[in-house]
Formats: structure tokens, sequence, C-alpha cells
């Protein structure tokens, strides 16, 4: 069907066919360093408001207009991403774990391949989990106008007015507007993260605008785009989607296949090739969150210009953005800073270098520290532990376990380990024994001993876990049987 035989839609109208939200989160926001780190990426935080960027991205996708989410994420994030929408009532979504991130095309690929096999007609709305809207019922009017560009064949992206010179953005200029669909533009072309200059005179033009990452088409119409415009993108997809095996509530693309698929951008691969670019602008108080400096922007400010979370106290300080998850921080005499505290590690930088904070990651990778990938905090499907005290031959972590949960069953060649339970029963499987543990009592598992705690009540079981020998490495276990499925 031609344009020309399209009745005229406006932002209000509603569209008869549901759409499929679609959430990738592989990202880990190395910008965002110290909080966001691959452990625990800055999409499962809580950075403005008080769900987690992954809830808040979930949620907008709820209601009549809408089919069960599916969720793009990494495999070592299932069972947090899981609980999360758990804690947000969505009971139905769709989670698709990657062996790896292979950047935004081939998660897209996949996504478009599973909703095509009930409904290759499917309309999939495709946003990343760690963007932040304050006006989202500006996005609510206009999406039933990208469906309707969907379904006559576009692929459509969401456009917004930028308000400052940004490099960490690409950047999109509007064409004509589509026949008999107001609000909607072809696309005249793409630019893909400029250098300051560059970014400055994009914006100062009044011609552009960011690239929202937030696309709408049809399963149908965007796997005919990657057949014609990425095929060595979608050949390696299908075939992970193909072989994909189930894994307790989670649906598993096949590892071989699906890294055999390039890395590469979905407006690297499709975006900036497809004739079938089309872009709404939308002001939706949009932000990707992708350095210190835009919670700065975004945050509520006291009198002197700074923004504040946690246990801060400041003096003499301005226009500043300073978070502190545990520890006092004082800062004094600053102005225009980024100081963030976590428990292992204070990150301190000028805001207009907040961008740069990706390069002490990559320092720290090279040097080896685990404080540039992982938190002291370590989230299990379980629960979570968390180091206290660390020397040559032993070890203090609190561990955490929640109601009905369990450990694996395992053993341990070079430690032994002494439980204190301080709160809850934990009900200890050491050998051939079963015992009750109680609050305040005590259990000592010897080196080789095969064990497993689980906490049998109603309220958190939390120990004091003390590790002693000659390696301590988290390396060191040998599962034999495990309720989570992990080797």
């Amino acid at each position: 069907m031609s344009d020309t035989t399209l009745p005229v839609i406006g932002a209000q109208a509603a569209s008869t066919t549901k759409i499929v939200p679609v959430i990738l989160s592989g990202g880990t926001g190395s910008r965002l360093w110290p909080l966001s780190r691959a452990s625990y990426p800055k999409q499962l935080w809580s950075l403005v408001g008080n769900r987690t960027m992954l809830q808040e991205t979930a949620c907008r996708g709820v209601g009549a207009m809408f089919e069960a989410p599916i969720v793009i994420c990494n495999h070592d994030h299932r069972f947090l991403i899981a609980e999360q929408l758990r804690e947000a009532g969505i009971e139905n979504a769709r989670i698709v774990l990657e062996p790896a991130g292979r950047n935004s095309a081939p998660a897209i690929a996949a996504a478009a391949l599973l909703a095509a096999e009930s409904d290759p007609d499917a309309v999939l709305w495709i946003m990343a989990a760690d963007a932040v809207m304050t006006r989202p019922e500006t996005l609510e009017q206009l999406l039933p106008v990208a469906a309707a560009a969907a379904q006559r064949g576009h692929i459509v992206v969401f456009g917004m007015h930028p308000t400052r010179p940004e490099t960490g953005y690409g950047y999109i200029e509007a064409g004509k507007p589509l026949a008999r669909l107001p609000d909607a533009s072809t696309v005249a072309g793409f630019i893909e993260k400029p250098d300051a200059e560059t970014a400055a005179e994009l914006v100062a033009s009044g011609k552009y605008m960011w690239n929202s990452g937030m696309f709408v088409f049809t399963a149908h119409t965007l796997l005919q785009e990657m057949e014609v415009h990425a095929p060595v993108v979608l050949a390696p997809v299908r075939q992970a989607v193909e072989r994909r095996t189930g894994d307790l509530i989670f649906q598993r693309l096949d590892p071989a296949s699906f890294l055999s698929a390039p890395d590469i951008s979905f407006d690297y691969a499709v975006m900036e090739h497809t004739d079938h670019a089309a872009v709404i602008a939308g002001d939706f108080g949009w932000t990707d969150i992708g350095s210190w400096n835009a919670l700065w922007d975004i945050g509520e400010k006291d009198g002197e210009g700074n923004v504040t979370q946690g246990h801060v106290c400041l003096e003499g300080v301005h226009n500043s953005y300073i978070r502190s998850d545990e520890l006092l921080t004082a800062v004094v005499g600053l102005d225009d800073v980024v100081v963030v505290t976590t428990r292992d590690a204070v990150l301190v930088t000028q805001k207009n270098r907040a961008q740069d904070v990706k390069k002490i990651v990559t320092r720290l990778q090279a040097q080896g520290r685990k404080e540039a990938e992982a938190h002291n905090r370590c989230y299990r499907p379980w629960g979570f532990y968390e180091s206290l005290i660390q020397d040559a031959r032993f070890q203090v972590k609190r561990i955490v376990v929640m109601p009905g949960e369990k450990l694996s069953l395992q053993k341990h060649y070079h430690r032994a380990e002494h439980w204190v339970v301080v709160s809850g029963v934990a009900l200890v499987t050491r050998n051939a024994e079963q015992i009750t543990v109680h609050e305040n009592e005590s259990i000592y598992l010897p080196q080789e001993c095969t064990h497993r705690m689980e906490n049998p009540g109603r309220i958190p079981l939390v120990l004091i876990e003390i590790q002693t020998g000659s390696y301590l490495g988290e390396d060191d276990i040998v599962r034999f049987e495990d309720t989570y499925n992990r080797t």
C-alpha cells in the first residue's frame, strides 16, 4: 500500500497492532565507573528516582498497547535482571542470553528473529536499558505514529532536540516529512559521535537531532533490510536463534554461532545504509546517562549548584556532582568537579573531563586490577557476598542468602571454611550430614569436604565466612549439583 492511499494519522491515534518492547541490556557503562562495572552495570542501579534504569525502561512498555517484552542481556546478569523485572511486576518477559556482547546489531537481529517466529509483522520498539526520560508521556503520544510508519515499511528512529554540544551521541538530520503522517520525516543523514568542534557546529545549525538509539520497525522489514545490508550479521544470528537452548526461565543463544557475528552497531550495520529510515522528533527529557556530567545535568541542585547523594559534607563547593554510597565523603573548595566514592574506589575528575573516565578503566584493566570489572559486593542468584578482610592465607566474608535459596553442592581443594550465623537459620550439608545452624552458632568445613548451605527460613540468612588456606581464589570450586544450572 502506498503512502497516498493511507489516511492521515495524528499523534494521538491509537494503533490496533500491539508493540513488542525490546530492551538491550548488554552494556557495562564504563564512563560511570566506579559505580558501574561489568559485574553490576549502570542499568541495574537506581541513579535517578527509586527504580533502577532497567526497571524504568521495562515499565515504559507496560499496558494495553504492548506485548510481553524481550530482554537481551549478558548471561552473567541473568538472575539480577530476572529479579529486578520481578520486583517491577513484570513476570512474562522473554530473557534472551548473549554468550558475550557483540554490539547492538546482532542483539536487535536476534530479537527480530524471535518475534518473527510467531508474527513476522510484529512491531518492535528497541530501547537501551540505560536511558532516562523525564517526560515519557510525550513518547507515549508518538509511539502510535512510529508504529504506523513501521507498518508502512519504515525503520523509525526517535530524535531528540539537542540541548548542548555532545560528543558521546550520534546526530540525525531530518529530511522531507512523510506523506500523510504528521511528526515523521525521512532521514537526510547520520553523523556518528563527532568531535567537540563539529558537535558545536551541528547544534548551532539547528538542523540536527541527537540519535536516541530507540527504533521502531516490523520484524519483517528489519530482517529484509539486514539481508540486504548486513547479511554477515544476520546469518550467524539466525543460526544462533535456531540453535538456542532453554536454561530455567531463560533462552540461551548458541554461543559458537552468535560469536561468529561481527561486533557492529545497528547504526553502522543498517541505519546508515537503508533507504527506509525515518525519524520522529520528540522532547522526552531523554539522556543515556553516558557520563557523570549527565547526572549533574538532570539532577536536583542545591543553592550552590551541587547535586549530592549519600553521606556527603561540602564546604565552598559549587556546580559539582558528589556521590558516596557508603563512606563519608568531604569536599572543600572545589568547583565543577565530580567526586564518587564506593567501598573500594574513589573517582575525582573535572566535569568537563567526565567522558575520559573510560580511559581510567582501560588502564586499570591493563594493570589487572579487579576494581575495573567487579565490585567488592558480588551478587549471585541466591543472594550476595562481600569481602571484609583479606590477607595471604585468610579471608573474611559476609554472606547473605535469601529465603528459600541455596548455594551449590561443592568442595574446595585449597581452603577450609568456618561459618558463623549472625541472623537467620542455615541448613548445612557437610558430607553425609545435614546440620541446622542457628543464630550465634557456627560450623567448620574442612578442606575437600563436600558441603552446601541453604536458607530454609523466611528472613535473609546472614553469616560470616572465615576462609583459611594456601589459595583463596573464587575458581577453587568444584560443583556437584546446582539449582541455577551453573558450571
